[in-house]
């Protein structure tokens, strides 16, 4: 519980707080690689961050509590008390539920898993401070003032940019990549959580039974 506790709370300041300064990375006058125009507010693009986060915490979520609950369920069913865990005592008089021991379990790990992907994520984030195709669009750098008279001038230092300090700030946080990492992890931990259930001798039985149809289960 206190790892969990201190990776929450980690995350918790690199994402709402400005404890870790991320790195200033110069660049040069006029740099076409950073003169991409600007796509705009990222709640305005296909898939917004907030729908994707909510998925990537989501799904995995929903597949482990219907997942455990139906073998769960096919045990009790078939009686098969072998495999089943057994109720454990946590004191005088109070017991936790298998299914709920295990549940809670998965849940914690995976929450936890997910938790350590945004931590490395923004941990990279800011040592690289890696700038975004559009930087240039949302820094505004004032050139005149600035003395770019040649393309090959090395600008370097926060005071170059005039414009939202909130944008520019985003902008180079750009690698490595927020949602591709959690949408990695997720989809990596959903196809091992599906598998795992799956391997079940009973779930086998009615998958098998399910989808192949002429086959003889035994």
């Amino acid at each position: 519980m206190v790892i969990m506790a201190g990776t929450v709370m980690l995350a918790y300041y690199f994402e709402y707080t400005d404890t870790f300064t991320v790195n200033v990375q110069g660049f040069f006058c006029h740099d076409s690689a950073y003169r991409k125009p600007y796509p705009g507010p990222e709640d305005s693009s296909a898939v917004p961050p907030v729908l994707l986060y909510s998925l990537a915490a989501g799904v995995p979520v929903l597949v482990i509590i219907v997942g455990e609950t139906a073998v769960f369920c096919l045990q009790l069913a078939t009686r098969d008390f072998e495999n089943q865990e057994k109720t454990i005592l946590t004191g005088d008089c109070c017991y936790i539920n298998p299914l709920v021991r295990r549940t809670v379990r998965f849940l914690g790990i995976y929450t936890f898993g997910l938790f350590a992907t945004d931590i490395f994520v923004n941990a990279g984030q800011v040592v690289t401070g890696n700038l975004a195709p559009h930087f240039l669009a949302l820094c505004k750098p004032n050139y005149t003032a600035l003395g770019c008279q040649q393309y090959t001038q090395f600008i370097s230092g926060e005071e170059a940019c005039t414009g939202n300090p909130d944008l520019i700030m985003r902008a180079r946080k750009t690698f490595p990549s927020k949602e591709a990492a959690l949408s990695v992890y997720a989809a990596m931990y959903l196809t091992s959580e599906v598998g795992a259930v799956s391997r079940k001798k009973h779930l086998q039985k009615i998958i098998l039974s399910t989808f192949l149809p002429e086959s003889k289960v035994r």
